[in-house]
């Protein structure tokens, strides 16, 4: 009897060792949940962040193309929306250039023109700009995850619709010349994407600079 209580007193029966096994697979699983949720958390987070600055990018890109507005005293309006595109000409040290911001299938994008110096260039350029669009070229995607975007226009102490009837030039093939007084300011409300990681609308209102 001595000696059998001396060897138990020395050692671990089976079922203590499967019972201390059990508790630390227990213990370790949910450590493991607990950092996988860590893990995801920081993951979730870092992307919006990411997201967040590459926004403020683009807007700041906006109120740069904005600001910098020219009129090329042509038939070519210096600002238009059509509803799918954003179409101005800006200065530039080379000359002029055409700026195409668009909407299609969920992404921002962003073209720019080479400079150019004639009234001409400048009308294929803003046309080549709208079909190199069209083609997806990825180089030119700006910012992923925008359901829609409105505009509205600053008029003379007042906000409109910037597609409303004498208060902008169509871009389309029906008007492609069409001219009107720019607005003084550009209202953008966009709207995000479930699951872009950024939610509800983002209003900007951005002073349009006409040189």
């Amino acid at each position: 009897m001595h000696a059998a209580r001396s060897h138990h007193a020395g050692g671990f029966t089976l079922v203590e060792v499967l019972v201390a096994l059990v508790v630390m697979a227990t213990m370790a699983a949910m450590a493991w949940r607990g950092i996988d949720a860590l893990v995801k958390s920081r993951e979730i987070a870092q992307a919006r962040l990411s997201q967040t600055a590459r926004l403020q990018t683009v807007m700041a890109q906006w109120d740069v193309d904005l600001r910098a507005v020219q009129d090329s005293h042509s038939s070519i309006a210096p600002l238009a929306f059509d509803g799918g595109n954003l179409v101005l000409t800006r200065q530039s040290p080379g000359g002029l250039q055409v700026v195409v911001w668009s909407l299609r299938e969920g992404s921002l994008w962003r073209w720019e023109s080479p400079s150019v110096r004639t009234v001409q260039d400048l009308q294929a350029q803003r046309d080549s700009g709208i079909q190199q669009l069209a083609q997806r070229n990825p180089a030119l995607r700006a910012f992923d995850g925008v359901a829609g975007w409105q505009f509205a226009c600053f008029w003379t102490n007042a906000w409109a619709n910037c597609q409303s009837t004498g208060n902008t030039a169509s871009v389309g093939p029906a008007n492609p010349n069409a001219t009107t007084q720019p607005p003084s300011g550009l209202r953008i409300a966009m709207q995000f994407a479930e699951g872009s990681g950024l939610n509800g609308t983002l209003t900007r209102e951005l002073e349009v600079t006409v040189r």
